[in-house]
């Protein structure tokens, strides 16, 4: 099959980006969109051209780092799959396909198709961690969690922090994984001690880095990788406020 590919490049965050056009012959439908970025780089290469910058890491669609926006919409037509599980039998013969980075105020682009999402990291940061006795492994039945929590909080554990409800979201809200995290930890008696603290720190985190507000039109939801629900929002948001009624704020 034969695609053309309008391609965002940009030598940094303070370059100026634009569009390049390129064409593709000959490439295989089963092959997926990051296999064809590599055909896309040979091609490049050989023509002493430089190579289109993008992230990937297993790409097998677990680790969400390959996350682009393709024809407008993260990680492409295909719902609930991350960028590598993409293929280009998703596609028509003869298609032009605009491929951008992922699109968040609070994600600078570092090169190209590669953009800086270490905000997220810097949520994680503030509170995404539990107080534990170290020492021997505990018996498996001291601590008693009931199934319906433990299904819960591995729901919500699924995030794999790719950025996707981010830059799906009209005003680039980061609620959806942050409050992915915070579910994962107040559901479960581990993370009890910092349950207050943490929820402030983490929205605080949230706010300080210049993501937008949730408008609850649950875009996020729709795009997710691991359909990551947006009831978690609303238990952050249970969280947040019990946390102020108590005065731990």
């Amino acid at each position: 099959m034969n695609v053309t590919l309008k391609v965002w490049r940009q030598k940094n965050s303070k370059s100026k980006g634009h569009f390049e056009t390129y064409k593709l012959n000959d490439l295989n439908p089963d092959m997926s969109f990051l296999e064809m970025l590599d055909v896309l780089n040979e091609q490049l290469i050989h023509e002493d051209k430089i190579p289109v910058e993008f992230d990937s890491d297993c790409r097998e669609g677990i680790c969400g780092q390959c996350g682009l926006t393709i024809n407008g919409r993260p990680n492409g037509h295909h719902h609930h799959t991350t960028t590598c599980q993409m293929h280009m039998r998703h596609f028509e013969d003869g298609d032009t396909i605009l491929v951008e980075p992922l699109r968040a105020s609070a994600f600078t682009v570092i090169k190209d198709l590669k953009v800086d999402r270490s905000a997220m990291d810097r949520i994680m940061q503030a509170g995404g961690f539990v107080s534990v006795h170290t020492g021997s492994a505990p018996d498996a039945n001291s601590l008693p969690i009931g199934k319906m929590d433990a299904e819960d909080a591995f729901d919500s554990a699924a995030c794999i922090g790719c950025g996707t409800c981010i830059a799906t979201c009209k005003n680039s809200s980061a609620a959806l994984f942050t409050s992915a995290k915070i579910t994962q930890l107040a559901t479960l008696p581990q993370g009890e001690i910092e349950r207050e603290k943490r929820v402030v720190a983490m929205v605080d985190a949230m706010d300080a880095e210049g993501f937008g507000s949730c408008t609850n039109t649950e875009a996020c939801e729709m795009e997710c990788p691991q359909e990551i629900s947006v009831t978690n929002i609303a238990r952050m948001n249970f969280e947040y406020n019990r946390a102020l009624l108590l005065g731990k704020k």
